[in-house]
């Protein structure tokens, strides 16, 4: 009896530990940027699960479209309507590098305003209202102070 309750409970370690090494999914608003660390080489995944190397490092960005702000007191704003746009995930790595992009500014105390300077929409918050234009961003609407 003893040994099948030490049997059944290394399996489930072992299980475990696979799913925490090896198994990865994905929503379906979300896309995932994989980046095998011993090649180099990065990837796009689409929805659901997948099986990698333990090797492999996943990402995940939300592709819904979201509204980023500038923060301000002012009765003028400006807001817009922002997406990720995953076929362009190469040029967004090239620029941004490879992190867990939700981990991206944690630990940060913006008190007194609503909006959150944290992971993804912080990014996009940035790229949205960056001179330059990216092709990972898709820009959807552009509010005024009227709106």
């Amino acid at each position: 009896m003893r040994t099948a309750l030490v049997v059944g409970a290394t399996s489930l370690v072992i299980c475990f530990l696979f799913y925490l090494a090896c198994l990865n999914y994905l929503e379906p608003t979300q896309a995932g940027i994989s980046w095998n660390f011993t090649t180099g080489e990065v990837k796009l995944q689409e929805p659901g699960w997948h099986l990698t190397s333990p090797a492999v490092a996943v990402a995940r960005v939300d592709t819904r479209p979201v509204r980023v702000c500038i923060t301000s007191t002012s009765r003028g704003f400006n807001c817009r309507l922002v997406q990720f746009e995953p076929r362009a995930y190469r040029q967004f790595v090239a620029t941004q590098g490879f992190h867990y992009y939700w981990w991206s500014n944690r630990i940060s105390f913006n008190l007194g305003y609503n909006e959150e300077y944290r992971g993804v929409k912080d990014l996009m918050r940035g790229y949205a209202f960056s001179v330059n234009k990216y092709s990972f961003l898709k820009l959807l609407k552009e509010y005024g102070s009227a709106e």
